[in-house]
């Protein structure tokens, strides 16, 4: 299939290599010229804006920071909607604000061209290997049509609902996950502080009813001290936002997650910003007077 392809971050870039991979034929837009280039070296076709890639493709895809830049890339005079025509389809697979994915869809739904939402979830890693999780918001025939694309980035692509609903989906995921990362850092601080190794407190219960795809990814970077990023705090900072915004929207409470949202605030302000979100443990460093590392305390 043609796909155009603008959006080429940390995530966006090694999902567009993986569609090159399954044998798509890309058209790609970044402000990182690097990145663009990456992709030209492995295929694809470098273009002007959002418009072009629309113009040359059957199917569109955005992989962008957030609503406003969605907003922009989707609907400007150079963007996806001037490049309109019969047959294209248009998946935003940022992470935004339901009722923003929302305006957008109804914003080209007078141009004749449907619109999905569909967020992943993972990180760098999986966007890497190819098993993000995707939850898919929209017409669920047009969902069919390009499901197939959307397996080539990923391990698992689920329908949730209408437009909308793959971001309230999402925003679901990054609630559960900011405060997963939270209680680790919480409790293996615990361990350390009362004179226990971290480490086998960890080998001691993943394997039970605590244990969690999350508990596996970042204690191990925690106790390694490894805040390369994989989802950057400022980011999940933002998606905690867009969490928050929708929840006093409709009425509903949103107590833990507005917590780890003012966590991750200490964080932004202390300089790591762009560290991984499992340096969230930092926060109970902080209070705690220590740094955890594995092994006993007079090990370190």
């Amino acid at each position: 299939m043609k796909i155009g392809f603008v959006g080429l971050g940390i995530m966006g870039k090694p999902m567009a290599l993986n569609l090159v991979k399954a044998g798509h034929e890309l058209f790609v837009n970044d402000n990182n010229a690097e990145n663009i280039q990456a992709l030209v070296d492995a295929g694809a076709v470098k273009v002007a804006n959002g418009k072009e890639a629309a113009e040359n493709a059957d199917l569109v895809i955005t992989m962008l920071p957030n609503s406003p830049q969605v907003k922009e890339v989707a609907l400007q005079e150079d963007g996806i909607v001037a490049g309109a025509h019969e047959g294209l389809i248009y998946v935003d697979m940022s992470s935004i604000a339901p009722l923003a994915a929302r305006e957008v869809a109804e914003a080209l739904a007078e141009h004749n061209v449907p619109m999905l939402d569909a967020p992943v979830s993972g990180g760098e890693p999986k966007a890497i290997d190819g098993s993000l999780s995707v939850m898919v918001g929209g017409d669920e025939k047009v969902f069919e049509s390009v499901k197939d694309v959307l397996n080539a980035m990923a391990g698992s692509v689920t329908y949730v609902g209408p437009i909308g609903a793959g971001n309230i989906a999402k925003l679901a995921n990054q609630a559960i996950v900011a405060v997963n990362i939270a209680v680790c850092g919480e409790a293996f601080t615990l361990a350390q502080k009362a004179g226990v190794d971290p480490e086998s407190v960890y080998n001691a219960i993943r394997g039970g009813l605590a244990g969690s795809t999350v508990m596996d990814a970042k204690v191990p970077m925690m106790l390694a001290r490894n805040f390369k990023p994989g989802f950057r705090i400022n980011l999940h900072i933002k998606d905690l936002n867009n969490v928050l915004e929708t929840g006093h929207g409709v009425d509903s409470p949103l107590p833990l997650t507005s917590l780890v949202r003012d966590m991750m605030s200490v964080l932004n302000g202390d300089g790591h910003a762009t560290e991984d979100h499992s340096s969230l443990v930092r926060v109970y460093e902080k209070l705690a007077n220590i740094e955890l590392h594995p092994g006993l305390p007079e090990e370190k």
